[in-house]
């Protein structure tokens, strides 16, 4: 029986092989469209599962408020996991991590810079699953000057990875014994690093500092742990080791500090969800987005949808075709269940050769994809035995659910109606169909503007004013390795032809928060009136440098020795102070009851975005002061590569071996970015290839109405109808359901955009003119799709077309 279903199936394909053809191009493209969407869904719901003990390994997060003061973290006190595994039962064991900054390694005779670098509790391999290949690792960290590599690292520096117990020379100066070589950590971890410094040689890990927050702290818990529970005793513990700190630092207990309003408090988040769930200050490494992911898979839906609906409309409108031959097979004998199978056969023949197509398709596009989204996905993955079954039994199931309507429909024929001709033929005869073409042509203008709404929030963004001018700035890195020299070395550079202005600190304004400090307008220290601001230590070319707005005051002047303690606020701090003369403001910077600092406020500066555009300005102070561990460059040249060359000549004079690391603000902004900019193409690319999918249907069916209304269309030309006037009339029912459809997406697309939009502070507008582009695109694509088939039929011969009749 099956082989009988598959032969009429073949033959059926063969009759109709411009239908067929189109069918299954459209779901084929739909499906690798898919098949991608799902690799990446898949890579990125898989991040750290690698790890034994993934579902029980949580991070410890601190939620801070004091005053105005309101931070939510990624990181701990430094004796928080070593307290927690001696006096909580479900700690089975911690380790710590906490961002070392750059080595400078050396290599034969020269120096390398790594960057990937990060210190590490020896209890490290008892709570991750990091396969060390060389080495003991009850042992690799336990000692202070030792170090973990991975086995990249292995090789580049001595060609082989069974190097524990060598010594690597950093920072020219200390030896480094390797205690062990790792495997590569896999690239769907929430961190990856190179190098892993033992804490024992960090005095800071073993400070009770408990009102410090720089320590990325784990836990793996005991099977069945109460979450809940454990995070209550973790505050308990937390609250009883401030004590003595708020006592000492603020001068009050901890029921006066609550009773404040403010608090300090730890909650735990499962390692599987970092990656997705969480964007917090302190994060250890980039992490995605769970809202890409559900974006995706919406977009996979809705290319599905569209898909499916493209081959139910094409099988229901081709049953008048299909009428005689159910008429004839059922006086024949054949029973409705006969010809039910028959056609869920040819349903599934069809999209069995799609999925293959499919595949192929996906294998070619693959290494594209990869670049495109930033992501390594192998082939070993594609084929992957559980992700094929999984797609392929999704894709039979589906399959058989879009085949059930024109199979239903098509073996209901009544035989005596068939063989007389009275099956309704044409295209207004089916409502069911009209809505099938109203929903995906839905589904395409929501794509639309979606593709519109995004690109106009990435070209805001790469085009705001952010309140500082980042473009021909050159960034020298690590210039705290020239010590004594630094200054010198920034004064020689204002000296180079084609330089305009020079700046030494380590706070240039694309990264984000590096420094917080508590102010207080009084010298008597007061929780509630605390006025919490990153605190920047610039020099007095800072602000002509960036080119930022002084609204009030003055800047930093060499001549004024008053200026070590003056402050130059932002508009965000300015509010704070609730005043409206902020000039000459004094503000104090305490630790306890002790007055540490008293400085006054000498200007005022327009607000700039020294982080991402997602968050609002937050209140920011720069303070006079040395901060040598890089050097902004403004050029003035038109071309700038001579210019590096001198840069770089003074450079190595200086420096010696010292790597010469620069690069250039406007890209380093861009990279703030690189997420949302990478996310739109594949977004934008993703609706084109539905709207692709969505116009190959529409195409099918004009030629489909076409064809079935041949001899109208013949007669209406020998009566002297145009062929503007057959294309209005084959045009205008599909046009109207695509007007229909543009007031059905018209709400839900607004709704979903601005869903998106509020992610970001600083957003575009949604205006009227956005619908009116899409509506009209779509218009516009639709008309041109039916014209094609539209005009081709018109301009036909209605000679032969009648002759036939």
């Amino acid at each position: 029986m099956l082989k009988h279903y598959l032969k009429t199936s073949f033959r059926s394909f063969r009759k109709n092989k411009f239908y067929s053809s189109l069918n299954i191009a459209g779901l084929a493209i739909a499906l690798a469209t898919c098949l991608m969407i799902v690799l990446y869904v898949y890579d990125e719901l898989s991040y750290d599962k690698f790890n034994t003990n993934a579902d029980r390994i949580y991070r410890v997060n601190n939620d801070i408020k004091i005053g105005n003061i309101q931070l939510d973290v990624a990181q701990t006190p430094p004796l928080l996991g070593p307290e927690a595994v001696k006096l909580l039962p479900a700690v089975e064991q911690y380790t710590r991590l906490r961002r070392r900054g750059n080595l400078l390694v050396k290599k034969g005779n020269s120096y390398l810079r790594e960057e990937r670098v990060v210190y590490a509790d020896s209890t490290l391999f008892e709570v991750f699953s990091l396969q060390m290949i060389s080495g003991d690792p009850a042992t690799a960290l336990n000692k202070p000057y030792t170090i973990v590599i991975t086995e990249t690292i292995a090789k580049k520096y001595f060609n082989r990875v069974d190097v524990a117990g060598q010594t690597l020379i950093v920072d020219d100066t200390l030896n480094y014994k390797i205690g062990g070589v790792i495997k590569d950590i896999p690239k769907n971890a929430h961190f990856n690093f190179d190098f892993f410094v033992a804490f024992a040689e960090n005095k800071r890990s073993r400070e009770p500092e408990w009102m410090s927050q720089n320590f990325n702290t784990y836990f793996l818990l005991k099977n069945g742990s109460d979450i809940k529970k454990t995070e209550q005793q973790l505050n308990s513990m937390l609250t009883s080791f401030m004590i003595p700190t708020l006592k000492a630092g603020m001068g009050i207990g901890l029921d006066e500090f609550h009773k404040q309003g403010n608090y300090v408090k730890c909650t735990l988040t499962p390692l599987t969800s970092i990656h997705l769930h969480s964007n917090r200050p302190g994060e250890i490494g980039e992490n995605g987005s769970v809202q890409f992911v559900r974006i995706f898979s919406l977009i996979a839906a809705f290319i599905l949808i569209i898909a499916y609906v493209n081959f139910v409309n094409m099988f229901t409108a081709q049953s008048s075709n299909r009428a005689k031959e159910v008429g004839v097979r059922k006086v024949l004998g054949s029973l409705r269940r006969s010809l039910i199978g028959q056609f869920l056969v040819e349903s599934l023949f069809t999209i069995y050769i799609a999925l293959c197509i499919a595949i192929l398709i996906s294998v070619l596009l693959l290494p594209y994809f990869n670049e495109l989204s930033g992501k390594n996905i192998s082939l070993r993955l594609l084929f992957d035995p559980s992700l094929i079954a999984a797609f392929f039994v999704a894709t039979t199931v589906t399959g058989l659910l879009a085949g059930c309507y024109p199979a239903l429909l098509l073996s209901a024929f009544k035989p005596i109606e068939v063989l007389k001709g009275k099956i309704a033929r044409g295209f207004r005869g089916s409502w069911l169909r009209n809505s099938l073409v109203v929903l995906q042509f839905s589904v395409s203008i929501i794509l639309i503007i979606g593709t519109i709404v995004i690109y106009n929030q990435l070209r805001y963004m790469r085009n705001k004013d952010v309140g500082f001018n980042r473009q021909q700035v050159l960034v020298i890195r690590n210039t705290d390795v020239l010590k004594t020299q630094a200054n010198a070395f920034k004064n020689e550079l204002s000296q180079v032809s084609g330089v305009e202005k020079v700046t030494m600190t380590g706070y240039v304004p694309i990264n984000g928060y590096w420094n917080s400090k508590t102010f207080h307008p009084s010298p008597v220290y007061n929780p509630k009136s605390a006025i919490g601001m990153q605190a920047w230590f610039v020099d007095e070319d800072y602000i002509p440098a960036f080119d930022i707005r002084l609204l009030a005051g003055r800047n930093f002047s060499r001549e004024f020795l008053t200026d070590s303690m003056g402050l130059i606020i932002n508009e965000a701090a300015a509010k704070l102070l609730a005043t409206n003369e902020p000039l000459n403001k004094k503000l104090y910077s305490s630790s306890g009851r002790v007055e540490v600092a008293e400085y006054k406020v000498i200007g005022v500066i327009k607000n700039f975005h020294f982080s991402s555009l997602r968050d609002e300005v937050k209140p920011l102070c720069l303070i006079a002061g040395k901060e040598n561990s890089s050097i902004a460059v403004r050029l003035s040249a038109q071309d700038i590569t001579p210019v590096i060359a001198r840069i770089k000549n003074k450079w190595q004079r200086v420096a010696g071996g010292q790597p010469f690391n620069y690069s250039f603000m406007d890209e380093d902004f861009n990279r703030l970015y690189f997420t949302e900019q990478r996310t739109g193409q594949i977004f934008i690319i993703f609706s084109v290839l539905a709207i692709l999918i969505a116009c190959i249907g529409l195409f099918a069916l004009v030629a489909y109405a076409a064809e079935q209304r041949i001899r109208e269309i013949g007669i209406r030309k020998v009566l002297g109808a145009s062929v503007i006037n057959i294309v209005g009339l084959l045009s205008v029912d599909f046009l109207k359901l695509v007007l229909i459809a543009a007031l059905i997406s018209f709400p839900l697309a607004w709704w979903f955009a601005n869903k998106w939009l509020e992610d970001f502070a600083s957003r575009i507008n949604i205006g009227s003119e956005v619908f009116v582009i899409a509506g009209s695109a779509a218009f516009f694509i639709a008309l041109i799709t039916i014209s094609f088939q539209a005009v081709r039929a018109a301009v036909a011969n209605p000679t032969k077309n009648l002759r036939t009749e």
